[in-house]
């Protein structure tokens, strides 16, 4: 299902007028991108909070309407506000259906408890990236990149040539030649190597 966002042209343009929109409940922004000219526009803050905040908002194809017309862009950048975490400002980009797009997705990991690391081991998994930048058309983005873990031993761990990505859809750091960890599962405290390592020779008494 897309995720409709609806925007109208902002004329006043300049710190001042931004300060003002954000006052006034609305958002100031620009879409860009395309064989399209930039356009700034703004956005009713309390609709807008209302779909950022879902996951799917950050990696997903999004529906634009604009002048009654709709047109598909990515999120491409935003400021919160540091104290209220209200968005400040939010850029989209227009996205082709003949270009390939680059894009941030989120890892969802399954079957932790059920890795033999942890249920048998007693390890700890460590998420070492928690998304991807990944190349694919807009009709092929995921919204996220499943990872099990249900096979996963003591000390190993998951990298990103040993994930199944959809059809289309390559990794971005994998097409450079760098295969990076995904999660590992850690060893438990307290073994036998950790006991061993704890073992001080006390001197002999004088």
């Amino acid at each position: 299902m897309s995720i409709e966002i609806k925007a109208v042209k902002r004329d006043v343009k300049g710190t001042g007028a931004s300060r003002r929109l954000r006052r006034a409940g609305s958002v100031p922004g620009v879409v860009y991108g395309g064989e399209q000219p930039a356009v700034s526009l703004e956005f009713d803050h309390k609709e807008l909070f209302l779909q950022f905040r879902h996951e799917a908002f950050h990696a997903s194809i999004l529906s634009l309407v604009l002048d009654g017309k709709t047109e598909s862009v990515l999120l491409r950048d935003y400021q919160l506000h540091p104290v209220r975490n209200t968005i400040q400002h939010i850029d989209f980009q227009r996205v082709s259906a003949s270009e390939k797009i680059h894009v941030k997705v989120p890892f969802h990991f399954v079957n932790e408890d059920a890795a033999p690391g942890v249920k048998l081991g007693g390890g700890s998994i460590s998420h070492i990236q928690t998304e991807a930048d990944i190349s694919c058309l807009a009709k092929d983005l995921p919204e996220f990149i499943e990872i099990d873990l249900g096979n996963l031993e003591t000390g190993h761990s998951v990298h990103l040539s040993e994930v199944k990505l959809p059809k289309g859809v390559e990794f971005v750091q994998l097409a450079h030649g760098a295969d990076a960890a995904i999660a590992t599962i850690l060893k438990p405290r307290g073994g036998e190597d950790d006991a061993a390592e704890a073992e001080v020779e006390t001197p002999a008494a004088e």
